[in-house]
Formats: structure tokens, C-alpha cells, sequence
């Protein structure tokens, strides 16, 4: 079984570990229709179209 040469540093370790913590925004895209930020290849919710039609009737 491998057996690491040199002791691993606290920062070395932690850092490592900190990147998995990154918070990533979602992507966002604009609806072509009524120009309102919705999430990609994703229903607009503020009027209902996707893909150039109306896929969900809004109230």
C-alpha cells in the first residue's frame, strides 16, 4: 500500500476541503417574450412560454 513521503500541512487539507464550499449562482437566461430572467431550457414563469409557444397557461 502507497505511504505519503511528507506530512500533509493543516492548510494544505483545509483548502482542499474550502473548495467544495464555493456557492455557484444558477445560471440565468432572458425569456424572449416579456424579457424577465428565467432559468435555462425551463418554462418562463412569469408568462408561460418556452420554445417560441405557450406551454403553460398563466393567470
Amino acid at each position: 500500500m502507497a505511504v505519503p513521503k511528507h506530512k500533509t500541512s493543516k492548510a494544505k487539507t483545509r483548502s482542499r476541503r474550502a473548495a467544495n464550499w464555493r456557492l455557484v449562482r444558477p445560471a440565468r437566461s432572458l425569456c424572449p417574450q416579456c424579457s424577465s430572467a428565467k432559468l435555462p431550457h425551463v418554462v418562463c414563469p412569469n408568462c408561460g412560454w418556452y420554445k417560441g409557444r405557450v406551454a403553460v397557461e398563466v393567470d
